[in-house]
């Protein structure tokens, strides 16, 4: 790592809390292991599992940077013993085990893509955490055709967005829900056929409706708690929950008669405890699939918020506070 600071700035989590434990610190650079990359970091996409991780609630697993941040995109500077695909100057973005807040950042190579074409530098942070979500929930694990009805719980979300364009593009009809009328109609603008506002809608009855009674093919969650039997009722036979977080409860009760009838599945997953031989899988099916949907121009991950990298405790606090449709940032060098 010739020509490369002994240091950089990053961002630490002081103790358990609220943003304000977020600080700046001065860290030694990490080395690239086996089979990875050292990226100069552009920028780091902010995501839930941050601030579960800033409480408390998510520790990084073992080996992992105790720094948070799941997915950067910038250049990169150095490579590892047995990492051959990327050149040093490479504009790729990365899905991380963490350290991605912080002006350099180490991945694995499997995990990390190529910047597509025409995508800012900075922008394609906010492509890997929610790409890679998406795409193996809804289209490996629920099985997400074209032709299928989707309706997505948090649509202003990151994950929101994302999937409302991915499923739109690969030919599916998409419903949503969101707080408030500007957030839906975001979501519209994006392809959602019908964005449904949930404080003052019930979306069982709004999708029903819209479906002639029959109800959609998949629902993809963020919620839990009592969105779950909600979200069995508006599944039609044959229907699949697709469960990513738990926002409001991990516990819920459900009427097992009612998903006997309808013969309905339930599938859940969690992205940073999976293997790098399985992340690389996903990526590698984001790159065959997906990538041409942004070259394409019918996808692109939706930027609400840039903030400096220093600023990372007001970003956890504008992602706590609801306030951002699509993905916040963290940038280097602003």
């Amino acid at each position: 790592m010739t020509n490369l600071p002994a240091e950089m700035t990053a961002i630490a989590i002081a103790e358990p809390g609220g943003p304000e434990v977020l600080r700046p610190v001065r860290r030694p650079l990490p080395e690239p292991g086996h089979g990875e990359v050292l990226i100069e970091v552009a920028a780091a996409g902010v995501n839930r599992p941050d601030v579960m991780q800033r409480q408390g609630l998510y520790p990084p697993p073992p080996g992992a940077s105790d720094l948070p941040g799941l997915e950067v995109s910038g250049r990169v500077v150095a490579c590892g013993p047995g990492a051959r695909r990327y050149e040093a100057g490479a504009a790729v973005c990365a899905l991380t085990h963490g350290g991605g807040y912080a002006e350099y950042c180490v991945a694995p190579e499997g995990q990390t893509l190529p910047v597509p074409e025409p995508l800012a530098l900075a922008d394609a942070a906010g492509l890997p955490e929610t790409c890679f979500t998406v795409w193996t929930n809804l289209f490996e694990r629920a099985r997400l055709c074209a032709g299928e009805r989707l309706l997505v719980h948090g649509c202003a979300s990151g994950i929101g967005t994302t999937a409302i364009q991915i499923a739109t593009a690969l030919g599916a009809r998409v419903f949503a829900t969101a707080g408030g009328p500007d957030k839906c109609a975001a979501c519209e603008g994006l392809g959602a056929e019908r964005a449904i506002d949930y404080r003052s809608e019930d979306f069982v009855e709004v999708v029903k409706g819209l479906t002639e009674g029959e109800g959609v093919d998949v629902v993809l969650d963020i919620v839990g708690g009592s969105y779950l039997p909600r979200n069995l009722a508006a599944l039609r036979p044959e229907g699949r929950l697709a469960q990513i977080a738990v926002q409001e409860a991990s516990k819920s009760q459900i009427d097992l008669f009612a998903l006997m009838r309808k013969r309905l599945t339930i599938v859940g997953s969690t992205l940073r405890p999976q293997s790098v031989e399985s992340k690389a899988r996903i990526g590698a099916a984001l790159e065959e699939r997906v990538w041409p949907l942004i070259e394409a121009g019918l996808f692109r991950p939706v930027i609400g918020c840039r903030l400096p990298l220093e600023q990372a405790a007001a970003a956890h606090a504008r992602m706590e506070g609801g306030e951002n449709v699509g993905k916040i940032l963290l940038e280097c060098g602003t």
